[in-house]
């Protein structure tokens, strides 16, 4: 139910320390929501020792921020995010890369206000000068830990173009590509530069099966770039191939892959017990309910509860009216609320949900608690990416990107709502609904 109590701020007469401490909340910690207070400095933008601060440095705060009762988690984390608000990743305007990069930061500064603090911008399917041109407008955007600019790229998420032909979705057929020669044929798509370390991409969504697709998971492991299974007509065999070479994650599970047989589990197979030989990848999971029966997440969530990290899957019509819109391919996409649709065919075209809907999905479709539901899109997701100690978390010394929600629960049914009331990037308030500031 939303909270009764009243909800306030207000500053101690001391000067101000930059140092904000939470009170009369409920903190994520584990399964669990805790009633603790929590610490965090905007000078830093970290999490702080409240202890520390208060008796070993002597420092009061400079702001109390009383939530009145409410939820405060970490940032949530979206790792595929094609685009929104009428900006997509894959496509470079008419008015050259400058334009481009102003439209990424349009679309941090909208992002940020759905709670997630961070993401992977993802690229379709596309030509090579495609990439070239994007990518290091994508790279990892958080060195200068200004909260102003929004939501922060943990890194480019380049979903193919080394895809299957039978499994394309709604990728362009005609600039999907092999990869014989391995690692040489994937620089030779993304550019030589953008798989050098620093690289701008983070991940890269391919099809195992494919002629020289083993070799280039291991290259890019060993370049520190992480790999995901999708988009792919791989056996149980060839998946767990995958896994060994050195590939971590599935890019939306179910979705663009063999179903579940029987006789050959096909993809999903690899969240069956672990081996000596391989681990559980992670998985992505499109909660809107259009991608996946809810009967299906349940079933994957109860495989591999650890592994589920999920993601909206959102393209650039996210945040726009109802209507028909031209695309990439030069197809045509419906709209019709989180419903998007080739025009032609009828085709599921990606999703229009946000992320923090997909963690109330989750919640009325599993049964699972509130801290159980966020963890896929905190703790999860930043564990496959690497950066558990910074992101996804409220330790101290990670970094202060929060999110204030509201627990709503519907008179009938019983159904369950989370609402974003504030968002915090790097210490600093960037957001607050107007139910938030009441």
């Amino acid at each position: 139910m939303p909270s009764a109590v009243p909800r306030h701020e207000h500053d101690i007469p001391s000067a101000d320390s930059g140092v904000t401490k939470f009170t009369n909340c409920l903190l994520v910690s584990g399964t669990e929501l805790v009633k603790e207070d929590l610490w965090i400095s905007s000078v830093t933008g970290k999490i702080l020792n409240g202890q520390e601060i208060l008796y070993g440095h002597r420092t009061a705060p400079g702001r109390i921020v009383d939530l009145g009762g409410r939820i405060l988690s970490p940032g949530l984390i979206d790792v595929q995010l094609n685009g929104a608000y009428g900006f997509d990743f894959s496509v470079i305007p008419n008015e050259g890369t400058t334009a481009y990069g102003k439209g990424v930061l349009r679309l941090n500064s909208k992002l940020i206000t759905t709670g997630v603090t961070s993401y992977l911008p993802t690229l379709t399917s596309q030509r090579a000068e495609v990439y070239q041109k994007a990518l290091p407008f994508l790279g990892p955007s958080g060195k200068t830990r200004d909260a102003s600019y929004g939501s922060e790229s943990l890194g480019a998420h380049c979903e193919g173009p080394f895809l299957s032909p039978t499994k394309n979705g709604i990728h362009n057929a005609s600039v999907l590509r092999t990869a014989p020669n391995g690692i040489s044929d994937l620089a030779s798509c993304y550019g030589p530069a953008n798989l050098e370390s620093p690289s701008p991409i983070k991940l890269i969504t391919l099809a195992p099966e494919l002629p020289g697709a083993l070799s280039s998971i291991q290259s890019l492991a060993a370049a520190g770039i992480i790999t995901s299974i999708g988009h792919s007509e791989a056996s149980y065999e060839e998946a767990k191939l995958g896994v060994k070479a050195g590939a971590t994650m599935i890019t939306h599970l179910f979705n663009a892959m063999k179903p579940l047989h029987h006789r050959n589990p096909g993809i999903f197979g690899l969240l069956g017990t672990a081996s000596s030989s391989i681990a559980k990848p992670f998985f992505g999971i499109i909660a809107d309910g259009i991608h996946l029966h809810p009967t299906s997440i349940k079933i994957a969530w109860n495989a591999h509860p650890d592994g589920l990290v999920l993601v909206t899957d959102a393209m650039r019509l996210a945040g726009m009216p109802d209507g028909t819109y031209d695309w990439t391919n030069g197809s045509r996409i419906v709209k019709a609320g989180a419903l998007l649709t080739l025009e032609e065919n009828g085709k599921i075209a990606g999703s229009s949900i946000e992320l923090v809907e997909c963690v109330t999905n989750f919640l009325n479709w599993t049964g699972s608690s509130v801290p159980e539901a966020l963890k896929a899109v905190t703790e999860t997701p930043a564990k496959m990416l690497g950066v558990q100690d910074v992101k996804g978390t409220l330790r101290e010394g990670a970094d202060a990107d929060l999110v204030v929600l509201d627990l709503q629960e519907g008179a009938v049914g019983g159904e369950r709502k989370l609402v974003v009331d504030q968002v915090w990037k790097f210490g600093t308030k960037i957001f607050e609904s107007a139910q938030g500031a009441k």
